[in-house]
């Protein structure tokens, strides 16, 4: 009884911030809101100051006003536009993870706690440069012997008691979504707020974890090891724990600070190609990406490189989403929108009741206006997010996945534009995406497919002598001595036979001669 009472004075507080910015519920949610949660917008009003703009925006600002664990709620909510909207996605994906920084002394004190004597080898931990929801980032000088040059490492470090509080707000989080599925009706079940807020939860567990980000740091710093213009800061694992990450410091020019990259003489337009054809290379031949590629994680070093930073949020494609990605932007490249249809319909996206000829006219409608227009004004984001729009009406269900991956294109594509207003994103597209279709599917690559298959025979073949070997030892001792079992085994059916029950006896000769059926099958 205490314990709901708590998460009532909990979801309190939030309510009357949602209800001042006009949110509770979002005008796009209000048809599938139940009775009750119409009633919240009387009892939280909202205020003329903070009820502004686009209902996204405004649900954006009262999350970011709630604080860590409601801003992570929005960043996660902002990959699933099944369940909010489109257009309330595209807002929340532009929602800022920025909070004040924690005091210095506290930094010291996690440190201390964490690297033990190894604190020794860093010098004095100055004021945080960065700060976010769940760490900041300091920059510290490793302590080196004289004459030696100067080191220094990023050392991001984890809010102190940031566990606790978001084990307590994601406890309120999953009492208030029962409440809903148990109230809210079918509607509002079919939305699964009880998953989602438990897969929200297992992500920011692992984002408490910095071992886990510097581990994906590493899988990535490998993909990319040989890639043009674009670099990663390496993991430095004497000085991380599971609170402490520690890399390189590299210094560079913040994406962000356009001027500046102006007046050192960087070229924006190859910058912005650049930001765009590492994003695409990362997730087509890999499968592995920053999934988080906003201004604030990426900069610009001395010989004009794409660094970035904080690797925290990650997306992952497997190869069959990597080829519906491809074959899905090939096929738009070339408007031929019935290749587009028959990847969908082929990987199983689409269900095959549809029709190949009806799904390929929806896409043309999406298609068309797109390329109606300059080179320039063409979005892909706007495409991929009409494809999803769309998509729901062949029953296609929304996948993960692609999700994150139309979330990061939004925002690179942002990036792009914001250094070249003019950028023409198809352009800086199209070589990464007909290289990974020549090395996926082209001649080289049937070459290649069918060398593994003769090698996956040959390694049949020169195992077949053992089968056929196996295959008369078996057939010599059935014809022999009958069926020998290991005398474990033998020892085991006959402990039963004396002591155990008839089913304890069916069960172990059942599962004696699925051994030797198993056994005869490799003839």
């Amino acid at each position: 009884m205490f314990k709901s009472f708590a998460m009532i004075g909990r979801l309190m507080r939030a309510g009357r911030v949602l209800g001042q910015h006009g949110v509770l519920p979002p005008a796009e949610w209000e048809d599938l809101a139940p009775p009750q949660a119409r009633l919240l917008k009387y009892i939280f009003p909202k205020s003329k100051a903070e009820a502004h703009g686009r209902s996204g925006e405004r649900l954006a600002r009262a999350l970011a006003k709630l604080g860590p664990s409601y801003i992570k709620m929005g960043q996660f909510l902002a990959t699933r536009p099944d369940v909010i909207g489109v257009g309330i996605a595209r807002d929340l994906a532009e929602l800022q993870d920025r909070l004040p920084p924690f005091p210095g002394e506290q930094a010291r004190q996690i440190l201390a706690e964490d690297l033990g004597d190894k604190l020794s080898c860093l010098g004095d931990i100055g004021e945080a440069i960065a700060a976010a929801s769940i760490a900041q980032v300091h920059k510290v000088e490793l302590r080196t012997n004289e004459g030696e040059p100067k080191q220094f490492r990023a050392i991001k470090i984890l809010r102190p008691g940031i566990e606790r509080d978001f084990a307590r707000e994601l406890e309120a989080f999953a009492w208030a979504a029962r409440q809903a599925e148990y109230f809210g009706g079918e509607d509002v079940r079919r939305m699964k707020p009880v998953a989602g807020v438990d897969t929200l939860a297992r992500s920011v567990a692992l984002e408490m974890d910095l071992r886990l980000e510097a581990a994906a740091a590493t899988e990535f710093a490998g993909n990319i090891k040989n890639d043009p213009d674009f670099r990663i800061p390496a993991v430095d694992w004497d000085l991380t724990t599971r609170r402490v990450l520690a890399t390189e410091w590299i210094d560079a020019t913040p994406l962000k600070d356009i001027d500046t990259l102006r007046a050192k003489g960087h070229d924006l337009k190859r910058i912005a190609t650049n930001v765009i054809q590492s994003f695409l290379r990362h997730a087509l031949r890999d499968g592995f990406f920053h999934a988080d590629m906003h201004p604030g994680n990426l900069f610009v070093d001395a010989k004009g490189n794409l660094v970035a930073v904080d690797f925290g949020i990650m997306g992952r494609l497997d190869p069959l989403s990597r080829r519906f990605m491809a074959e899905t932007l090939a096929g738009f490249l070339a408007r031929d929108y019935r290749r587009v249809a028959d990847i969908h319909l082929q990987v199983g996206f689409v269900p095959p009741r549809h029709s190949v000829e009806d799904f390929a006219q929806a896409l043309r409608a999406i298609g068309e206006p797109v390329f109606g227009r300059p080179a320039s004004n063409m979005s892909m984001a706007r495409l991929l997010t009409q494809l999803f729009e769309v998509t729901h009406l062949f029953d296609m269900q929304m996948q993960p996945q692609l999700v994150m991956l139309q979330k990061t294109m939004v925002v690179v594509e942002g990036v792009a534009r914001q250094l070249d207003p003019q950028h023409s994103i198809w352009d800086s597209a199209k070589p990464i995406v007909e290289q990974w279709m020549i090395d996926q599917v082209g001649p080289q690559a049937r070459l290649n497919q069918a060398a593994e298959g003769f090698n996956t025979l040959g390694r049949a073949i020169a195992a077949f002598p053992d089968v056929l070997k196996n295959a008369e030892q078996i057939a010599a001792m059935l014809s022999t001595n009958g069926l020998r079992l290991h005398p474990d085994s033998t020892r085991a059916i006959a402990d039963a036979q004396t002591s155990q029950t008839a089913h304890a006896r069916i069960a172990i000769w059942i599962g004696a001669l699925a051994l030797a059926a198993l056994a005869i099958a490799q003839f």
